[in-house]
C-alpha cells in the first residue's frame, strides 16, 4: 500500500517535467523558426543591402577621369585639349588613426599648393571621413612636390589621383566662340558647354579590397579596373589663321577709335560656314575667371563687398557674352543691300530707273522731314548711284515703292524674324524687335517703312546680317550658319556631320549678279562711301552703316553710334563675306562713318584672308601706275648677284656688313613694296636687327608718309582709300608713333578721303 500510496504521489512531479519538455521543444522550435526567418530575411530578402554593405566596407573605390576630346580648327589646329592633372586630398581617419604630425601636414601642404593652412587644420577635424579635397588639377612638377613630402615623411593620410585638365593653346583666340569647363571638367559656355554631352566622356574606376577599417589590403592582387571613356573631338569651321586676322583688325579698331565693344564675322557664302567670329570682349580661356587689368582696378575701388562682388559678376559675364551671336544692334545702311535686292528682285526698279534728293522728302505719317546724311542732297541719280552715295532719301522712296506687305514678306524670307539656328549657345531673339504688320503696313503712316528701309529704328543680330548677305552674294540662298562640321568618336567613327543647309532661296541669280556689280562700284568707285575698303588686286564689294543707338538715345538724351560695315570678294565670284561691326566709338579726332572705320578693316580681312586660301590678287599695277614690286629672296646669293637682282626689279639698297654674301634682308621675301623702295642687305659681320623710331604719319598725305617711313627705314602698306587720290591722308597706323621698331619692318597704314565726311 505504501508503495501504490507513493506512485500516486510521484504523478504529479512526471507531469510537471512532461509540460517543461514540451514547453522547451515549443520554444526551440519557435527560436528556430526565428533564426530560420531572420536568416531568410539576411540571406534572401536582404542579400543585396548587405552585400552592398560588405563590398563598401572591404573595397575601395576610386574614380578615373576620362579625357574631353580635342577642339580642332578646319585646318587640324587644337583649340582645346585635355591633359593629366592631379588632385590631392587627405583622410582625416588615416591621419588620426596613425597619429600623423596635422601641424606639419597642413605646413608642407600649404607651401607646396599654395593653400591655407588653417582651413586644412580644419578639414582635419573631420576624422570620420576618408576624403577632404585640397587642391585640384595641379600640374605633375607639384604632385611630384607631394609625393616626395609624403615619402620622406612617412605620411599615409594625404593622397594623389589623376584627374585631367583642360588646355587652351591659343589662350584667348576664339574665346567667346570655344568657350572653357568648370571645376568638374562640364562645359560652362561656348562650345564646351554647346557640345558638351559629345565632348566629356565616361569616367572610369578602380575597385581595391581593404580592412574592415577600410585601409588599403595592398598586398593583395585583386584590383577591378573599369577604362574611362574619353569624348569625342570637334572639327570647327573656324580656321585659326583667319581668326588671327579678323581678331588683329578688330583689336586695332577699337584701339584707334576708343570703341566699347565690337565683332568681326568671316563668313564662306556658299556654305554658310563661319570661318572667324572674333568678339572686343574676348578673354583668356586659360584663367576665364580672371578680369583684365582695367576692369580690376575699377572694382578694386568700390569698398562695399557685396557691390564688389556682383561687380565682377557682371564683369565676367560681360567678357563671356559673344557680341556677334547675343547682342541686336541697328543696322543702319548695311541693309540697304536687302532693300536694293527686294526690289529689283520684284522687278519695281531697274538700273534705268532715276531717284532725287534734295536732302530732305516729306513722309506720310511722319511729322519731321526725313534727311538725308548728306544735306544739300544728291541731287538726280540711279540706283547704282544712289548705293554709292548711300542716300537715305532715294532707299526710302524706293521702300515706299516695295510697299509694307512685300517689304515685311521679305524681311522674314531673309531671316530677319527668327534665330539663324546656329550651333552657339545665347542667340538672341529679334522676332519681338519688328513691327506688328498692321502698324508696319499701314498706308497712311509710312514712317515706319521709311526708316526700315535704309535700316533704322529696328534692331538685328550680326549673325542674321552677315547671313542675309552672304544670301545676297551667293546667288540667292539663305545659308544656316555653322562652326562644328564633323564630330568624331575616339574609335575614329563619325558620329555626327553637318552638311550646307539651304533655308530658302530668297532672290534670283540675275538679281544677285546685278546686286554684287552695283555694290563692287560701292567700294572701287570714287563716289563709293565704301571706298576705304578698297585692296589693289582684289573684287571688294560691300556697304557702309552707320546709325544711331535710337532706343538709348530716346531714353538717356546720349547720342552713341554703331558703325559698320560688310563686304565680300571676289565681287565677280564670293567666296567670303565679312562683317565688322564697332559699338560706340568714341575717338572725337576721326570722324564717326563706317566708311572711315568699319570698311578699312573689312578690306584688310577680306584680301588676307583671301590670301591665306591661296586666292592671289590678280593686279600688278595700282592706279597711280606706280609697280609694286614683290621683294624676291636674296638670302644665300652672293652681295654682287642680289645687288644685281634689286637693280633689275627698279629697287634701290643698302648693305650692312663687310662680307660678300648675303645672310639676311629687309623686308623678307615675298612682301609687296613700291617701285624704288630701299631695300637693306645684310652680309657677314652685319648686326640683323637694328631699331628705328617709329614716326607719327597721322594725317600725312601719302608721299609725305611713304617719305618718313623711308628716312626711318621702313616700308609702307596701305589699305582703305586709294593711293591715287591726291586729297586722301593717313587715319592709322599699326604700329604707334614713338615706338621702337626694327629696321626694315613693313607698316600699314589706312588712308581715308577727308571730303568724304557724311555719316553713312
Amino acid at each position: 500500500m505504501a508503495t501504490r500510496s507513493g506512485e500516486k504521489g510521484l504523478r504529479p512531479t512526471n507531469s510537471i517535467l512532461r509540460r517543461t519538455l514540451i514547453l522547451l521543444i515549443v520554444c526551440g522550435i519557435l527560436s528556430f523558426a526565428v533564426l530560420i526567418g531572420r536568416l531568410y530575411k539576411v540571406m534572401i530578402t536582404d542579400h543585396e543591402k548587405y552585400e552592398r554593405m560588405a563590398v563598401e566596407q572591404q573595397t575601395r573605390e576610386t574614380s578615373v577621369s576620362a579625357f574631353r576630346g580635342t577642339i580642332y580648327d578646319a585646318n587640324g589646329n587644337v583649340l582645346a585639349i585635355s591633359s593629366t592633372a592631379y588632385n590631392v586630398f587627405i583622410s582625416p581617419y588615416e591621419i588620426e588613426y596613425n597619429g600623423e604630425d596635422k601641424v606639419l601636414i597642413a605646413t608642407e601642404l600649404s607651401r607646396i599648393l599654395d593653400v591655407d593652412p588653417n582651413s586644412i587644420l580644419e578639414k582635419m577635424k573631420d576624422t570620420k571621413s576618408w576624403y577632404k579635397t585640397i587642391a585640384v588639377k595641379v600640374e605633375d612638377s607639384v604632385a611630384q612636390q607631394v609625393r616626395t613630402f609624403k615619402s620622406e615623411n612617412g605620411i599615409i593620410g594625404v593622397h594623389i589621383e589623376n584627374d585631367s585638365k583642360r588646355y587652351y593653346p591659343y589662350s584667348t583666340l576664339a574665346s567667346n566662340v570655344i568657350g572653357f569647363v568648370g571645376t568638374e571638367n562640364k562645359g560652362l559656355e561656348g562650345l564646351e558647354a554647346v557640345y558638351d554631352d559629345y565632348l566629356q566622356g565616361t569616367d572610369g574606376s578602380v575597385v581595391r579590397l581593404t580592412t574592415a577599417r577600410g585601409i588599403d589590403l595592398l598586398y593583395t592582387n585583386y584590383e577591378n579596373y573599369n577604362d574611362a571613356v574619353d569624348g569625342c573631338d570637334l572639327e570647327l569651321t573656324l580656321s585659326v589663321p583667319i581668326q588671327s586676322i579678323a581678331e588683329k583688325y578688330l583689336q586695332q579698331a577699337v584701339r584707334d577709335y576708343d570703341a566699347q565693344n565690337g565683332c568681326a564675322i568671316v563668313m564662306n557664302v556658299n556654305t554658310g560656314e563661319i570661318l572667324a567670329l572674333a568678339c572686343a570682349n574676348d578673354y583668356d580661356l586659360n584663367s576665364p575667371w580672371d578680369v583684365s587689368e582695367a576692369v580690376q582696378e575699377r572694382l578694386d575701388l568700390i569698398e562695399d563687398e557685396q557691390e564688389r562682388s556682383a561687380a565682377l559678376r557682371d564683369a565676367r559675364l560681360a567678357q563671356w557674352r559673344n557680341f556677334a551671336i547675343s547682342d541686336t544692334y541697328e543696322p543702319g545702311s548695311v541693309f540697304k543691300i536687302i532693300t536694293m535686292s527686294m526690289a529689283l528682285e520684284e522687278g519695281i526698279i531697274d538700273t534705268d530707273d532715276t531717284f532725287y534728293c534734295s536732302g530732305t522728302m516729306p513722309v506720310l505719317g511722319r511729322t519731321e522731314l526725313l534727311h538725308c546724311w548728306k544735306s544739300a542732297g544728291h541731287g538726280t541719280q540711279t540706283i547704282k548711284e544712289a548705293a554709292q552715295h548711300s542716300c537715305n532719301t532715294a532707299f526710302a522712296q524706293i521702300g515706299i515703292k516695295v510697299g509694307g506687305e512685300l517689304f515685311y514678306d521679305y524681311v522674314e524670307a531673309f531671316g530677319f524674324w527668327n534665330k539663324t539656328g546656329i550651333d552657339l549657345p545665347g542667340e538672341a531673339s529679334t522676332r519681338g524687335l519688328w513691327w506688328s504688320e498692321k502698324v508696319f503696313c499701314d498706308k497712311n503712316n509710312l514712317s515706319q517703312l521709311a526708316s526700315a528701309s535704309f535700316g533704322q529704328t529696328f534692331n538685328v543680330t550680326p549673325i542674321q546680317i552677315i547671313t542675309a548677305v552672304s544670301a545676297v552674294a551667293n546667288g540667292g540662298n539663305l545659308m544656316e550658319p555653322y562652326i562644328v562640321s564633323r564630330i568624331t568618336a575616339p574609335d575614329g567613327e563619325v558620329v555626327y556631320s553637318k552638311e550646307p543647309t539651304v533655308v530658302r532661296s530668297v532672290i534670283s541669280r540675275e538679281t544677285s549678279d546685278l546686286v554684287c556689280s552695283i555694290l563692287e562700284s560701292v567700294v572701287g568707285e570714287p563716289e563709293g562711301t565704301g571706298k576705304t575698303a578698297y585692296v589693289a588686286g582684289y573684287h571688294i564689294a560691300g556697304k557702309t552703316g552707320t546709325t544711331t543707338k535710337t532706343a538709348k538715345e530716346a531714353a538717356t538724351g546720349v547720342r552713341e553710334y554703331m558703325v559698320s560695315f560688310c563686304g565680300f570678294a571676289p565681287a565677280n565670284d564670293p567666296e567670303i563675306a565679312c562683317l565688322f561691326v564697332l559699338d560706340n566709338p568714341r575717338n572725337k579726332n576721326v570722324y564717326t562713318s563706317g566708311g572711315v572705320m568699319a570698311a578699312p578693316s573689312v578690306g584688310g580681312i577680306l584680301s588676307e584672308s583671301l590670301g591665306s586660301m591661296g586666292i592671289e590678287p590678280e593686279l600688278g599695277l595700282d592706279e597711280t601706275g606706280s609697280t609694286d614690286v614683290n621683294v624676291p629672296k636674296l638670302t644665300g646669293m652672293s652681295l654682287e648677284g642680289a645687288e644685281a637682282v634689286l637693280e633689275g626689279l627698279g629697287l634701290e639698297y643698302r648693305v650692312l656688313g663687310g662680307g660678300v654674301k648675303v645672310t639676311d634682308q629687309l623686308p623678307a621675301p615675298g612682301y609687296e613694296v613700291a617701285e624704288g623702295s630701299k631695300i637693306v642687305i645684310y652680309t657677314e659681320g652685319a648686326k640683323t636687327e637694328e631699331m628705328t623710331t617709329m614716326p607719327n604719319l597721322t594725317g600725312l598725305t601719302v608721299s609725305q608718309a611713304r617719305s618718313a617711313l623711308a628716312n626711318a627705314g621702313l616700308y609702307m602698306d596701305t589699305s582703305g582709300a586709294s593711293p591715287s587720290n591726291s586729297k586722301v591722308v593717313v587715319s592709322r597706323q599699326s604700329v604707334v608713333g614713338g615706338d621702337e621698331v626694327p629696321k626694315g619692318t613693313v607698316i600699314g597704314v589706312t588712308l581715308i578721303d577727308p571730303s568724304d565726311n557724311g555719316r553713312y
